[in-house]
């Protein structure tokens, strides 16, 4: 537990940036293995469709800097080769 009033202030913030960060970073998840899954069923029209809500996932998530602006392109560069290689 913190000892100085500032540490007490400091873990109140922080619980209540984990608590507003949290719904984004459920759903990126959420949309990644959506997505993933799709893509290994060999759904073509699913994972077209769900492209623009993961990017908006991905996007949100950097954002609110839960991931880097790097990783956040890294992740939007993966789902698109996926439905890349889906389309052939």
């Amino acid at each position: 537990m913190p000892i100085t009033s500032s540490a007490t202030k400091a873990m109140r913030q922080a619980a209540k940036r984990r608590a507003a960060r949290r719904p984004v970073s459920t759903y990126l998840k959420t949309m990644l293995r959506k997505v993933s899954d799709a893509a290994k069923a060999g759904k073509k029209d699913e994972v077209v469709k769900l492209l623009p809500q993961v990017y908006k996932s991905i996007d949100m998530a950097a954002k609110k800097h839960l991931i880097h602006q790097n990783n956040a392109a890294r992740k939007k560069s993966l789902v698109a080769r996926l439905a890349a290689g889906l389309k052939k």
